[in-house]
Order: C-alpha cells, then sequence, then structure tokens
C-alpha cells in the first residue's frame, strides 16, 4: 500500500485530534461525578449517539455481514479495559499534575501498536524497534519521576506511592495497542455496529463498577455539557478508528499518533490550569521521538 493518506487513514488523524480532550474533559467530569459515573455518562451518552446512525446505516441497507464472533468478545474485552481502566486511572489519580503523567503513560499505546504489529500482523522490523520502544518507555519513567530529576529512586518512590493509578495507566495503554492490532486481523462486516456494542458494554461495565464502589458528585450545567462533548468526540473518535486500524495504513496512522501525547499535554494545561515543567516536556518528547523512530522501524507485511 502506499503511504499516500486514504480516507480510512484520515479517519485514524482526526479520531487522533479527538482524542487528544480525553484525559483533561475526562479528569473534570470524573472530579465532579466520580470516576466511575462520569464513565458511565460518558459512554452510555456515545452509545445514544451511536444508535440511530447504526439504525439509519440498516435501513438505508449498508453491508450487513456477520460480526465474527472472536472480534465482538476480544476486541470488545480489550476495549472495555482500555476505557475502564483509563477513565478509573483519571479518577483516582492524586491531584491534576499526577493526571497529565497517566495520560503520558497512556499515550504508550502508539509504542505498543506499533511492537504488536510485528507479532499480530506479520510486519516486519528492523533493528531500530528496540532502541525506539526502549526511549519511548524511558520518556514515560522520565515522567514519573517527579520535578525531583530522574533517578531510579524516585521511580521506584513515586511507584511505590501510586502503584494502582500507573498500573491502571499502562493497562490502558497495552489493550489499546492490541485492539488496534486485532481489529484490523479480527473485523468484518458493519464497523460502526461494533462500535456501538463496544461502547454500550463499557457503559455498562461502568455502571457495574458504580454499584460496587460509593462515590459522591455533583451536577451542574458544566458536568452535563462536558459529558455532552465528550460523549460526542468519543462516538466519533472510535467509530473514525475503527474505520481506520481496518481499512487505512495501520503504520502510519500509528506514527502520526506520537503527536497525540504533546496535543494532549497542551491541552491538559489549558483546561485544568496546570503548570507543565521541564521534565514532563523532556518525558513526552522522547515518548514522542520513541514512537517515531518504532515506526520507521516497521515494514507492512503487505510489502514484504
Amino acid at each position: 500500500m502506499s503511504r499516500s493518506l486514504n480516507r480510512a487513514t484520515l479517519a485514524g488523524l482526526v479520531a487522533i485530534l479527538l482524542w487528544s480532550s480525553t484525559i483533561a474533559v475526562g479528569r473534570r467530569i470524573s472530579e465532579q461525578l466520580g470516576p466511575a459515573t462520569a464513565g458511565a455518562a460518558v459512554y452510555l451518552t456515545a452509545a445514544l449517539l451511536l444508535a440511530p446512525v447504526v439504525l439509519s446505516k440498516r435501513r438505508a441497507g449498508a453491508d450487513a455481514e456477520r460480526l465474527s464472533l472472536r472480534y465482538l468478545i476480544g476486541c470488545g474485552a480489550l476495549f472495555v479495559t482500555n476505557m475502564v481502566t483509563l477513565f478509573l486511572a483519571l479518577g483516582l489519580a492524586a491531584d491534576r499534575s499526577q493526571t497529565v503523567e497517566v495520560g503520558l503513560l497512556n499515550y504508550l499505546w502508539p509504542a505498543f501498536t506499533l511492537l504488536f504489529s510485528v507479532w499480530l500482523l506479520d510486519n516486519r522490523a528492523s533493528w531500530g524497534l528496540v532502541p525506539g520502544t526502549v526511549l519511548a518507555l524511558l520518556g514515560v519513567a522520565v515522567v514519573l519521576t517527579g520535578d525531583g530529576g530522574f533517578s531510579w529512586a524516585s521511580l521506584g518512590s513515586n511507584l511505590a506511592r501510586h502503584p494502582l493509578v500507573y498500573a491502571l495507566g499502562l493497562t490502558a495503554a497495552i489493550s489499546w495497542g492490541l485492539y488496534s492490532n486485532l481489529a484490523r486481523r479480527w473485523g468484518s462486516g458493519d464497523s460502526t455496529l461494533a462500535v456501538l456494542f463496544f461502547v454500550l458494554a463499557t457503559g455498562l461495565a461502568f455502571l457495574g463498577v458504580r454499584l460496587l464502589r460509593a462515590e459522591a458528585g455533583s451536577l451542574s450545567l458544566q458536568v452535563v455539557l462536558e459529558v455532552a462533548f465528550l460523549g460526542t468526540a468519543t462516538a466519533l473518535a472510535y467509530s473514525l478508528w475503527d474505520v481506520s486500524m481496518r481499512q487505512g495504513e495501520i503504520t502510519l496512522v500509528a506514527a502520526l499518533s506520537y503527536l497525540t501525547p504533546f496535543f494532549s499535554t497542551v491541552v491538559s494545561s489549558l483546561y485544568l490550569h496546570v503548570g507543565l515543567t521541564k521534565i514532563l516536556w523532556l518525558g513526552c518528547g522522547l515518548i514522542i521521538l520513541g514512537s517515531f523512530w518504532s515506526w520507521r522501524s516497521i515494514v507492512p507485511a503487505e510489502r514484504h
């Protein structure tokens, strides 16, 4: 496949831009409603927005090819895992500064997407994949040491203080890297219908978590508008991403997604009023450089 942009590849780029608001807006909603309630509100809103689109496609006689069971169960489980772990990490973060750290940890997913594509999509990789992945991981390690400068002692201390938050963020990154590859390998049929199933299952999973976890929250016009915005962005972004992973050039989209940490960090700084330190920008830069280097090391299977 040529590296020139096609419509499916462009869809992935739009999804990346929409996702840049997830960390900041998701944290604000979680602060007001609690993480499980926030997740349920956002994803059930997204499901309500996707449902009319799916119905209109059915009435218009769209492709009714059946969705494979392994795609629905396997990719669905990874989708739900990603969303639940990310929102819980955002809500459980000690403060807004740690929210930005969790966001950067989550943005290891482009590097994981490229790494897993060698295993799951039979892509080939040159030696550059190793230093690229190491650079991305080093970027996260730098971010997680805090403002005192990088050291293994400070990294270990920070992880020991907040192990659950960072474990959830890392799980989100790994699960999305797997989902992106398996959606291409297993996907068939109406992608919008599949995303509706996944988003609805995510909303219901959050409701289940909410029943097990007491949360105090307050409703306001601001939080209603934020839920409406993030629900709309979610419905659109995941529909576009599913199309891109199944029909676009996965390595190019994954490589361009290396800019997501930068966009997300800027949005978080402005929306959450978080001051960004030099160490945070250094980590962000290493994640971006590592993801780009990894992309340059991948040869898609169709070009072997």
